[in-house]
């Protein structure tokens, strides 16, 4: 039985666990330096930056869904932004990442949200294959720009 709810500060080392296996997934393992306790600051500390779901299959961690809220200038309204979606290997084909969607999709609605946006890697056809079957559209027109390291400390310099 699959059972999706909030994630809590107990869920910590799962989420991370999680995050280490979508790295492994999108061919960048040594990429995840995010650690226990920055996601507890981050996910519940005093301002927290985002907000996150785990998904249970037959009580057991399946998969997790991590997001937090953007703004739409042209719209005017927030938004979610879904920051990662994972389901354990096992356990895929069982409609756990949709009904990891789903449920964005109902937080959505309830607060008022007019969309929700998430990446996905353009060779990643699978996942991109599911998000067609829900309604939605790839946007071919944007392109992801990152600022980071030393070119991103050299610009603040110029501040």
């Amino acid at each position: 039985m699959l059972n999706i709810r909030p994630a809590t500060p107990a869920d910590v080392s799962t989420i991370l666990g999680f995050i280490r296996e979508l790295a492994l997934y999108e061919r960048e393992p040594d990429a995840v330096i995010a650690t226990e306790a920055d996601l507890l600051r981050d996910g519940w500390g005093p301002a927290p930056r985002f907000t996150a779901l785990i998904a249970a299959y037959d009580d057991a961690p399946a998969g997790f869904a991590l997001y937090f809220t953007s703004y739409s200038t042209w719209l005017g309204h927030h938004g979610i932004r879904l920051e990662d979606l994972y389901v354990t290997p096992t356990l895929r084909g069982r409609g756990i990442g949709k009904a990891l969607l789903a449920k964005l999709a109902r937080i959505a609605i309830d607060e008022g949200c007019p969309r929700l946006e998430w990446d996905v890697l353009d060779w990643n056809e699978s996942a991109i294959a599911v998000y067609h079957s829900i309604g939605a559209i790839l946007q071919t027109e944007w392109r992801i720009m990152r600022l980071a390291g030393e070119p991103l400390h050299a610009l603040a310099v110029q501040s």
